[in-house]
């Protein structure tokens, strides 16, 4: 699976690799009350560029962690 600022936040939650990279860069989302009711409306492109982080590095971070196992 490719991660693309269109990735809503939902999809990739219950990855532990994801929250482990999210956390990594610092993403708010993880803890907030609100964003565990929008996860679903929420992309990784809308989360970056509402905290201004960068949203090249997650991706790639997210997209190399997680597309592992289906390289091996």
């Amino acid at each position: 699976m490719k991660i693309t600022k269109e990735t809503f936040l939902a999809e990739i939650f219950n990855d532990e690799k994801a929250r482990i990279i999210l956390e990594k860069h610092q993403v708010p989302c993880l803890s907030c009350p609100y964003a565990q009711e929008e996860m679903n409306e929420l992309t990784i492109g809308q989360i970056c560029e509402m905290f201004e982080l960068d949203s090249k590095s997650l991706l790639a971070d997210l997209n190399k962690e997680l597309n592992k196992e289906s390289d091996e």
